[in-house]
């Protein structure tokens, strides 16, 4: 049974949705393939034991944290059906 604007399953859908939004990120971010030897972002040389540890390693350590940060920022929680995004 539907209450007010909300189908039924509505909360379901949306939590199912924000899963598959958090798993195919991260299915994204899984390294492929062979590793740099240089980081793409500020030239510096990978370190043998991070390429060896990560499979298909493109950035330095320091150069992956800011993009970490960057991508942590607004992967919190499905913003598509929040109330919050509905007010504003």
């Amino acid at each position: 049974m539907a209450s007010g604007w909300a189908a039924d399953g509505a909360v379901q859908e949306q939590i199912d949705t924000t899963v598959n939004d958090e798993v195919a990120r991260v299915r994204q971010s899984i390294g492929q393939g062979d590793s740099a030897r240089f980081c793409e972002e500020c030239g510096e040389e990978i370190p043998l034991a991070r390429r060896n540890a990560l499979k298909g390693v493109k950035y330095c350590f320091a150069c992956q944290q800011e993009i970490d940060k960057k991508l942590n920022g607004h992967a919190l929680f499905n913003r598509r059906g929040s109330k919050d995004s509905q007010l504003r």
